[in-house]
């Protein structure tokens, strides 16, 4: 029985007699007739297991205490069927018993386990390899010994030149490490691995290094978007390099597949120089509205980024023509290169907030109408949650506050603190504090538009939102709306995996209730969340957005 299973069988007979004559045709069966089916052969010694549990099972069969200690019971598929056959032909408790086990009497007791080598057939697959099973700190140390005998031997031999002169300090070498690292492994006490498996357990760990290096370049296919496929990546690539992007012999998709996306053309299609490549942004309240492009650089913070990303991506949006989202850490140097810049005000109010006794931050009216009049700063922005981490706020520790970054969020004069950035606001704490405190900073800035950006979460709160512009008269001047799929420098799993919604549901979500309370017309939707060609950028405003933003594709571009 070479895939046999040792376990304990439960025999649920009523009388004794009908037990032992059970394990009597049991034993004939094993002995006379898995041998002609090529079953293999069955471990001679006794099979591994406690004796009171052996002794349970037997007495809950009602067995004679004295098969206690001489009998166990083991499970085989491939005998099964005959095993059934023979069965029939017993009673009726018999019959149940057999078709569940086969018993077979042991000469050998119960106390005496068998070595491993006996047994090692019946390793289940997904097992540890021999080499790993064996492995043990005795072993490695006898491994040591070997290799320390052997480094010794190999002096002699590269005195009588068998072997090159350097291969027993290479050798001794090795054998030295070798110790080392596991004598340094059983002596720590943080890891149970490195105990049991001393040495061996750091292949593991260098197996673990380089699993994702292995998984890109030999086991991904190149559509396997986690978050952003192969193929995805090397276009970006490619145009960001200004190489040729075009390929032969059709599209690589599977056309059919269930949630594949497609356009439908036009068969009369206009001149490239009819299309309106710009989007005015700004209500009746804005005295320098901005038209902003239908694709621009989504936000990323200073700090997250060098100061050299910040300023490619700055320098970048001034000769495309777009703007350069600042993120919520603060206005910096970098960002002031010539780049027409969206200032995003977050709930730390970096570069328009002062510090408070106990640590938090207020906003300041002050600084803010100082920076946001500067001729870069074209838009305001809101940050109300973002699609990665929504209702998750963030600390920099001061450890990390370099001069630069306390310049950008104006932290003022060090020794700094860690810069806390709270789920929420402290200025507002509900939908018509919010427009008020839209309108403030509206007038602050010259009449610059002012907007929100939210990863949409409950529906409600932004129906009030909208029923809240209609009561109060004031309007947002745009909507950013962050899919549940955009990017961050660092989030918790459970944010960024399930919380907000996607794209495409909050999306269309926002522009229908904008729709249903008539302020369509006047406010403009900003959509973010892997936009990274011209597919996905006609897909986004065909669900309700004026314009988009990009983030990752844009770090990509920087290489």
């Amino acid at each position: 029985m070479r895939h046999a299973l040792a376990c304990i069988g439960r025999l649920k007979l009523k009388h004794p007699a009908v037990a032992a004559r059970g394990l009597s045709a049991a034993s004939h069966i094993l002995k006379h007739v898995a041998p002609a089916m090529g079953a293999g052969r069955v471990p001679s010694g006794p099979i591994a297991q406690p004796a009171w549990l052996r002794t349970l099972a037997l007495h809950k069969a009602g067995t004679p205490a004295k098969y206690a200690g001489s009998s166990s019971f083991v499970v085989s598929r491939s005998l099964h069927t005959i095993v059934h056959q023979q069965a029939q032909l017993r009673s009726v408790g018999m019959r149940r018993a057999a078709v569940r086990v086969l018993c077979r009497q042991q000469s050998t007791p119960a106390q005496n386990p068998p070595p491993k080598e006996e047994w090692r057939a019946t390793t289940l697959p997904g097992s540890p390899v021999p080499l790993v099973d064996h492995w043990s700190p005795q072993r490695f140390k006898l491994v040591g010994a070997v290799l320390a005998a052997s480094s010794v031997l190999s002096f002699p031999l590269a005195h009588v030149h068998e072997v090159n002169h350097l291969v027993p300090l290479a050798l001794s070498a090795a054998v030295a490490g070798y110790w080392y690292l596991g004598m340094k492994d059983l002596s720590q006490t943080q890891s149970t691995l490195r105990r049991n498996f001393p040495v061996l357990v750091h292949f593991r760990y260098m197996f673990e290094s380089i699993r994702p290096e292995i998984q890109q370049y030999f086991i991904e296919t190149d559509h396997a978007a986690e978050p952003f496929s192969r193929s995805m990546r090397s276009l970006i690539y490619q145009r960001s390099k200004g190489q040729p992007d075009t390929r032969a012999l059709g599209t690589r998709l599977d056309v059919y597949r269930e949630g594949y996306e497609w356009i439908n053309h036009s068969m009369f299609p206009v001149p490239v120089s009819a299309v309106n490549k710009r989007v005015q942004i700004g209500g009746q309240a804005c005295t320098k509205p901005y038209s902003a492009s239908l694709l621009n650089i989504s936000a990323m913070s200073y700090g997250a980024l060098s100061g050299n990303a910040i300023s490619a991506l700055n320098l970048g949006a001034k000769r495309g023509g777009f703007y350069h989202n600042t993120g919520e850490g603060g206005l910096s140097r970098y960002h002031l290169l010539g780049g027409d810049v969206v200032w995003n005000i977050g709930t730390g109010y970096f570069a328009c907030g002062k510090n408070r006794p106990d640590g938090s931050r207020a906003f300041d009216p002050e600084q803010f109408a100082q920076n946001s009049q500067r001729e870069e700063v074209k838009m305001i922005e809101i940050k109300l949650s973002q699609g990665a981490k929504p209702s998750h706020g963030g600390i920099l520790p001061a450890a990390k506050i370099t001069p630069l970054i306390a310049e950008a969020r104006q932290l003022g004069d060090p020794p700094y603190k860690d810069c806390d950035s709270p789920p929420r606001h402290s200025a507002f704490s509900t939908p018509k504090g919010l427009l008020q405190f839209v309108q403030q900073l509206r007038e602050l800035s010259g009449g610059k538009p002012v907007g929100i950006k939210l990863c949409v979460g409950q529906p409600a709160e932004f129906a009030a939102l909208c029923h809240a512009m209609l009561s109060t008269g004031i309007r947002v001047d745009f909507v950013t709306v962050d899919g549940a799929e955009g990017g961050t420098g660092a989030a918790p799993s459970e944010f960024q995996d399930s919380i907000g919604m996607p794209l495409g549901e909050g999306l269309r979500l926002v522009d229908s209730m904008l729709m249903g309370a008539d302020l369509r017309e006047e406010i403009r939707i900003i959509a973010s969340g892997k936009v990274y060609n011209g597919f996905t950028l006609v897909k986004t405003i065909a669900l309700g957005a004026d314009l988009c933003n990009s983030a990752r594709s844009m770090m990509f571009a920087l290489g």
